[in-house]
């Protein structure tokens, strides 16, 4: 199992829970590309990556899809509709080769785990701040401060110090990196030419380093 990232479901959880919680569902790995979970679903299974990256998205009534979120090692996915029942309400996508732990009764997990279910509540407190969060941004930065916030945060979770700056190894194409960004492909690419020009970032396939971290969150606000 990778080590959980901060502030990911698993990393909160003491080494007895997480036994018990492994104990309590089974092992999974799905391919790159995979599709894990899909939008409207009534499946009522929980995931706990343990290794891995994949992204969470919708899709607008016109077909275009929007990125909600990546998550990484320790993350927990499909907690809402199991829940309340309710059909799904993203579909998860491997980033990369991933594993996980499926959980098919959560519910009766929580209810023998009472710190975990005030944790549980918390993190999804926090899941909505950050989805109001990106809604005030759509409104009011520019689509090169949206690139440039979104690619801050992959830093500060995905980012290794290199002698050149912070090294992040992307996980997402321009395409993905458009629908997290709310923007089309054409404006992140120039977005991301900007960001290049200034000697902010470089970028390369599926990788981008970043040369003046300062300078990127002061364009990013």
């Amino acid at each position: 199992m990778t080590t959980p990232e901060p502030g990911e479901f698993l990393s909160l959880l003491t080494p007895e829970e997480v036994a018990d919680l492994q104990a309590a569902g089974r092992p999974k790995r799905w391919d790159r590309g995979a599709t894990l979970m899909s939008e409207g679903d009534t499946s009522d299974w929980v995931l706990i990556l343990t290794q891995g990256r994949v992204k969470v998205s919708s899709h607008t009534s016109s077909g275009t899809e929007v990125v909600l979120a990546v998550r990484g090692a320790g993350g927990l996915l499909g907690e809402m509709s199991s829940i309340d029942g309710s059909p799904r309400s993203a579909t998860v996508t491997a980033l990369e080769p991933v594993a996980g732990i499926v959980v098919r009764d959560f519910a009766g997990f929580l209810a023998q785990h009472g710190r975990v279910a005030v944790l549980l509540l918390q993190m999804v407190t926090a899941r909505l701040r950050d989805s109001d969060r990106k809604r005030i941004e759509y409104g009011a930065f520019d689509t090169t401060g949206r690139v440039a916030t979104r690619l801050v945060e992959l830093a500060e979770r995905y980012g290794e110090k290199t002698n050149g700056g912070v090294r992040v190894a992307l996980p997402l194409s321009q395409d993905e990196l458009a629908g997290w960004t709310g923007a089309s492909r054409e404006a992140v690419s120039k977005s991301l030419r900007s960001l290049r020009d200034r000697g902010l970032i470089e970028t390369g396939r599926r990788r981008v380093v970043i040369h003046d971290m300062e300078g990127l969150k002061k364009r990013a606000r």
